[in-house]
């Protein structure tokens, strides 16, 4: 699990995403699966509590693959973890539509979105060889964004 660097990771899932329409749509997509995926296993509450949830379970477990990579890597997923439980919690009390209903649409259209994407870039996703690049491909986003503010993944 643990066995690459975080480079490695980010440069095999960089293969299989050159194209700028294919790297377009999963600035769109990642983001709205990383969030449905949550929003969806927030509803499985485990008995006895309001926040432990099978949502907030897959989080402390991405944060410690995150933390294995890179300890700045897992800070930004914290962030983008808080904010998107701070959007499930929005959701449920302004929203009129069953948060299950909103984040099943929104993974299906990413799901495709992201499937034409790999359509356009001629390359099978990077998840189809390993399983674990579901966990690098908002990883790859969060390191573009942290080259553009100069922050180097590791010290």
């Amino acid at each position: 699990m643990f066995n690459k660097p975080i480079e490695t990771w980010l440069a095999e899932y960089s293969e299989s995403h050159q194209n700028k329409v294919n790297k377009f749509i999963h600035w769109i997509c990642v983001p709205v699966i990383f969030w449905t995926l949550l929003a969806l296993l927030w509803q499985l509450r485990l008995p006895q509590s309001s926040y432990l949830n099978l949502a907030t379970v897959l989080i402390v477990y991405g944060l410690f693959f995150y933390a294995h990579l890179s300890l700045r890597l897992m800070l930004g997923m914290l962030i983008i973890s808080a904010l998107s439980i701070a959007l499930i919690l929005w959701h449920e009390r302004a929203v009129t539509l069953p948060l299950w209903k909103t984040a099943i649409t929104l993974f299906i259209v990413a799901w495709i979105g992201q499937f034409i994407g790999h359509k356009v870039e001629g390359k099978r996703p990077s998840f189809f060889k390993d399983l674990q690049f579901l966990l690098i491909g908002p990883a790859w986003l969060m390191s573009f964004i942290y080259r553009r503010l100069g922050i180097r993944l590791n010290k």
